[in-house]
């Protein structure tokens, strides 16, 4: 039922609303206007003709009045389809429609009193009053009723009603079409704006909306630009920097390359004298020669990193035997004997670059055995759709507080490791190969550090 809260539907249902109270308003406004003017009209001036009629005729009446006088008054009253009776007073007229209430009224009352009836649907009007002499005002004792049908007002006044009602139809429907005009002219802007928005999110930075009139939307769609403009200068700026900053160290990794090389031939030639020279020579070149190693290990990782931020690092896929590759990673550093593997069969081959994938197992494994403690496990588990090469240990693990930076360049979780062999971009690296491959690194706290590649099995 989300579509209910959408403005569209709540724009038409307030036009429908506020329609629909108006034609309600003013149907029965009408009505009461008919009624007035219909019904009571037409009461009204009935009464006002029978009275002046009865105050005419009534002076021929000779006093005291026998039957055929009665009968002839009568007589002369009626006009139309107007029942006119002329009785003593007190005396019962003979018509139902006359109420005793009516009659007790007359005999109290010396003004014409009138009540409305109704029978078998038809609404009646129904008077009487007692005829007065003129001499004094004093009463002849004669008593005239009315009964008068007011059928043809009350149907006028059920046409004006329907009439009224039906009026009201085209009013709704008029008010949803307004409401729909309206949501249009206001929501075409800001859905504009949302596309806008989405489209800015989305890193299209250029996206403008475009001004026309004066009015609020039109504001908000100007201050949009100027915020999406100076937003677009914003991020310009930073990714000039971000790209003169991948420059500058690949630059620097690049010209560091030809003197470490240099370096690395000169520092071999020390660690192969080392054992001739006396103890604190023999200490320098050892130590010289590990701080080259380490320099060199360091340019070409961050080598390595430059080639992932500039988006310039390419895949180059084999159908490769996951078990086999881990097996040979080890076997080529000698780990074989340290590290417990449990490997599938049969073989689970997988399309991948073999190079990457043994970048990740030995900077995974290697992690292991520097910072953990034994045993050290190789796990490689095929699932539907995905394999997972998961590298445990028995260490003590890593603190709660490390695990979200972990893979974080150049971080190292122990301070005091500051000056170790290793650079802090080995994790950075094995992580942005697993991307490379459409797949992930995670770890989590075993016992120990556990470190699990998930690599798709089909890349699309």
């Amino acid at each position: 039922m989300n579509w209910l809260r959408g403005l569209r539907v709540r724009l038409v249902i307030t036009f429908v609303l506020v329609g629909g109270l108006s034609a309600v308003g003013a149907a029965g406004l009408t009505y009461y206007k008919a009624r007035t003017n219909l019904l009571a009209g037409a009461q009204d001036r009935s009464l006002k003709d029978f009275r002046n009629r009865v105050l005419l005729l009534s002076r021929d009446v000779a006093l005291p009045a026998g039957d055929e006088e009665l009968a002839q008054l009568a007589e002369d009253l009626e006009i139309g389809d107007r029942k006119v009776y002329v009785v003593r007073d007190g005396a019962v007229p003979g018509d139902a429609r006359v109420t005793a209430e009516l009659r007790a009224t007359v005999l109290r009352w010396p003004e014409l009193a009138w009540q409305r009836v109704e029978r078998d649907g038809v609404p009646y009007l129904v008077a009487g009053g007692r005829v007065m002499l003129r001499a004094g005002g004093t009463p002849s004792g004669i008593s005239v009723y009315l009964v008068e049908s007011l059928g043809q007002a009350a149907s006028d006044e059920t046409a004006v009603l329907r009439a009224a009602q039906a009026a009201a139809v085209p009013v709704v429907l008029l008010a949803v079409l307004a409401g729909l005009l309206a949501a249009r002219g206001v929501l075409r802007p800001v859905a504009d704006l949302d596309r806008a928005a989405r489209q800015l999110g989305e890193g299209r930075l250029e996206t403008r909306l475009p001004v026309h009139g004066g009015d609020e939307l039109a504001r908000l769609a100007g201050r949009f630009n100027e915020t999406a403009a100076a937003l677009e200068r914003s991020v310009g700026e930073l990714r000039e920097m971000e790209a003169r900053s991948r420059q500058f160290v690949a630059d620097v990794s690049h010209e560091l390359r030809t003197p470490l090389a240099a370096a690395t031939a000169v520092t071999d030639v020390l660690e192969a004298g080392a054992a001739r020279l006396d103890a604190d020579a023999g200490i320098a070149a050892r130590l010289i020669t590990a701080e080259v190693a380490r320099l060199s290990t360091l340019v070409d990782d961050l080598m390595e990193i430059s080639r992932f931020d500039a988006g310039a690092a390419a895949l180059n896929l084999n159908d490769v035997d996951v078990g086999a590759a881990v097996a040979a990673c080890l076997r080529s550093r000698g780990w074989s004997s340290d590290v417990v593997a449990d490997l599938p069969s049969p073989d689970v081959r997988v399309p991948l670059d073999p190079r990457r994938l043994d970048v990740i197992v030995a900077n995974l494994v290697g992690n292991a055995l520097r910072h953990g403690a034994p045993p050290v496990a190789v796990r490689v588990r095929a699932t539907g759709r995905t394999v997972a090469v998961e590298v445990s240990d028995q260490g003590p693990g890593l603190p709660a507080d490390v695990l979200p930076h972990v893979f974080e360049r150049f971080y190292k979780a122990d301070v005091a490791r500051a000056r170790s062999e290793g650079s802090g971009l080995g994790l950075a690296i094995a992580r942005e190969n697993a991307l490379l491959h459409g797949g992930d690194l995670t770890v989590a706290p075993g016992p120990g550090a556990v470190f699990t590649l998930t690599l798709p099995r089909n890349r699309p």
